[in-house]
């Protein structure tokens, strides 16, 4: 089959090749002038529009200039003709369009803004949403991450830290959630683990490209994430880890998911860092208690007291923030792990609590076979971006289920 790769999409893969995602320059030339005449400007070495000055009228947003206080029209001519410069510096690594089509054959795939895998949720960044995303894995990412929770802590968990992570993360898990983290040592890998244990969806979004298993240690559970999940960078194959590229990409964990919950953290840590993102992105964000006498719980704590995040002692709790439509149908025992008294196959949610569009989706689907999304929308009459939220709702309640048509009314 003959493959072709657009050339919005090459110019989003190069970019990913010549710039730090979350470019304070590159975000906004992006959105004014388009990614194919960025990447051409970039080349010819010609600022698009010819003027920096229009896409940065506030001077705040300016990076800092030595000797240019009281020439704001200088200030912006330094830093775009350094930021061109600094782009320009990685032209050489610029992969040909054959190149990135080749990496389907290891599994690797690009996808970008208006894709019907990209997730919507990312616009949220503004300007410093990713150029493109490239993913491993099975899952679909725009739709996993509708219903979604990122469980992040510290490196060095607390036996009690990991328990409570992998615990957390198997029960939401089992309720039709996906598990987002960062793929670390600690929380973040049992986090994984847990919903990789409940046979949930799993996504770890990496701080390097998805091809380079960091840690090293964590390679087979990144091979595991893949078969039953996805993983996710904004740095193409073959880039490596930095320091800060762990901290930029803390803000997509917490754009991608609906809410955050912080295990265990210190005060200045990682973790922290991406709650701070979740509550600056107006998302759910919560964080469970540990004793006062641990630096790993005073992160937390800080979040209970000073960001009034939630603090919640189980998984129902955590689905409750999430989602109040399921908050009957995650009724789960105190006890994490242990099994719901209610029968699998019934629905935990009566039909009379659906809110209207839900109601239209379910009645839209057959007695007998399955649909795929775009068909049930047709068939309930709302967008398919409606429809697949939708669905995912019902499935969490126990209505609906995916079958290898796409969906299906749920089999007693």
């Amino acid at each position: 089959m003959t493959q072709k790769l657009t050339d919005e999409a090459y110019a989003r893969a190069a970019l990913t090749y010549l710039a730090e995602p979350a470019d304070r320059w590159l975000g906004p030339l992006i959105r004014v002038h388009g990614a194919v005449p960025v990447l051409d400007a970039i080349k010819s070495g010609q600022l698009p529009g010819g003027q920096p000055a229009a896409l940065f009228p506030d001077p705040a947003r300016l990076p800092s200039q030595p000797g240019a206080a009281g020439n704001k029209g200088g200030q912006r001519h330094q830093a775009m003709k350094a930021a061109m410069e600094r782009w320009r510096t990685r032209l050489p690594e610029l992969p040909a369009p054959e190149q990135v089509l080749a990496f389907r054959e290891s599994g690797v795939r690009l996808v970008c803004p208006g894709d019907p895998e990209w997730p919507g949720q990312l616009a949220d960044l503004g300007d410093d949403q990713p150029y493109a995303l490239w993913l491993r894995g099975r899952a679909d990412l725009r739709f996993n991450c509708l219903r979604s929770v990122a469980i992040v802590g510290s490196r060095a968990a607390t036996a009690y830290g990991s328990y409570v992570a992998a615990e957390f993360a198997a029960s939401v898990g089992a309720r039709g959630f996906t598990v987002v983290s960062g793929g670390a040592f600690g929380i973040d890998a049992a986090a994984h683990r847990g919903a990789l244990a409940a046979d949930g969806v799993t996504v770890a979004v990496l701080a390097c490209g998805v091809d380079i298993p960091y840690p090293a240690a964590h390679a087979e559970l990144f091979d595991a994430i893949a078969a039953q999940g996805v993983i996710v960078s904004e740095w193409p194959p073959g880039r490596n880890v930095t320091r800060l590229r762990f901290l930029v990409r803390n803000r997509v964990i917490a754009a991608l998911a609906a809410g955050t919950l912080v295990v265990e953290a210190g005060e200045r840590s990682g973790a922290v860092n991406t709650a701070r993102h979740a509550r600056d992105l107006h998302r759910q964000l919560m964080a469970v208690p540990g004793p006062v006498t641990s630096d790993l719980s005073a992160g937390c704590h800080q979040i209970l007291r000073d960001w009034h995040g939630v603090l919640v002692t189980r998984a129902a709790e955590v689905i409750e923030q999430l989602s109040p439509l399921t908050a009957q149908a995650a009724a789960l025992p105190a006890v994490a792990g242990q099994p719901t008294a209610q029968p699998a196959a019934a629905p935990a949610l009566s039909r009379d609590l659906l809110d209207l569009e839900s109601a239209q989706v379910l009645d839209a689907m057959p007695r007998r076979g399955g649909l795929g999304t775009v068909r049930v929308a047709q068939r309930a009459g709302v967008a398919p971006a409606t429809a697949a939220s939708c669905l995912g709702k019902l499935a969490t309640a126990g209505f609906v289920e995916r079958c290898d048509d796409g969906w299906r009314l749920r089999r007693s």
